[in-house]
């Protein structure tokens, strides 16, 4: 089978290409592993939205899926396995059905929260359990909040929380931050956050909703045994695992740990290959800027198709 566009990638960005590349005059094939929607579909309540004062995550994935499927987007629920360049265009291979060549492909893969993976995870989330500070920080204005991981994104999480929460305890595993300095000396400044290092965290506690944290001593501890934090609500900043590992068969692409380069048009070194949304490397993964990459790719690709 033979077509000029696909998309892998049923999140924001997947789903604006899909409809930029409609209004182009193209019919692309999209094909998404699960549900359309991608991490949306784990958010009960988002705010941040332009123009959407407030919508759970699952009504704005029902209407971006309904705007592309009115347009004409073929959407497919199979999971792509692998892509190999193939005379000029894109070898897409599936488990059980036919190869598909593309002329021209966008990546919209996007890219998942690492988790701690520890007892109350999973139960919590959505309910105090959030991998967003950006999203989800504003729903506990004026709570005690506790933030997981030692890196940039932790520490910058940690300061932006500051000026919400009433306080912000910081969990590391470690006895120091792999954050840049200048962090973590603006994190200590700040009255209202607390470090708790050499700690890891053995279960997120509470009754339909988080209350609390249990930490246990981790190497360099002078703890000896497990103890609690109360918290309204934990954010768990420990890296993010973007979904690419089906891009091996292109060499000639060189991912940036995982994420795909692209210049501000949102293409990549491979012609015809695009990038849009959390999979692409970018300092911000949000809805908006999801959108924004799928609206450029999509434009993108179209133009390419018809060049």
């Amino acid at each position: 089978m033979s077509i000029e566009l696909g998309i892998i990638g049923g999140g924001p960005a997947g789903l604006t290409a899909s409809v930029y590349a409609c209004r182009a005059g193209y019919r692309p094939v999209l094909w998404e592993g699960s549900s359309c929607g991608g991490q949306m579909l784990l958010t009960p309540e988002i705010e941040n939205y332009p123009g959407v004062s407030s919508v759970t995550g699952m009504d704005l994935a029902d209407a971006m899926t309904a705007q592309a499927e009115a347009l004409g987007v073929d959407i497919r629920y199979d999971a792509v396995r692998s892509v190999r360049l193939a005379d000029g265009s894109f070898r897409l291979s599936f488990d059980g059905t036919e190869d598909v060549l593309c002329r021209a492909l966008v990546i919209a893969s996007g890219a998942s929260h690492r988790s701690l993976g520890v007892p109350g995870e999973e139960e919590f989330r959505g309910r105090g359990v959030s991998y967003c500070a950006v999203c989800d920080g504003r729903f506990f204005s004026g709570k005690d909040v506790a933030v997981v991981g030692g890196g940039n994104t932790a520490l910058g999480d940690a300061m932006y929380l500051s000026r919400i929460c009433r306080s912000v305890t910081v969990v590391h595993r470690r006895d120091a931050f792999r954050a840049d300095k200048i962090l973590v000396e603006r994190a200590a400044a700040a009255e209202n956050i607390r470090f708790v290092l050499s700690a890891n965290v053995e279960a997120v506690l509470g009754t339909g909703r988080v209350e609390a944290l249990r930490l246990r001593p981790a190497a360099g501890s002078s703890a000896e045994k497990p103890w609690e934090i109360s918290a309204s609500a934990v954010f768990i900043a420990v890296g993010n695992a973007p979904q690419s590992g089906f891009l091996s068969g292109i060499p000639e692409l060189v991912l940036a740990d995982g994420y795909v380069p692209t210049d501000e048009r949102c293409r990549t070194s491979v012609p015809g290959l695009f990038a849009a949304g959390d999979i692409r490397v970018k300092s911000l993964r949000q809805i908006a800027t999801a959108v924004s990459d799928g609206a450029v790719a999509g434009t993108e690709a179209a133009a390419y198709l018809g060049g």
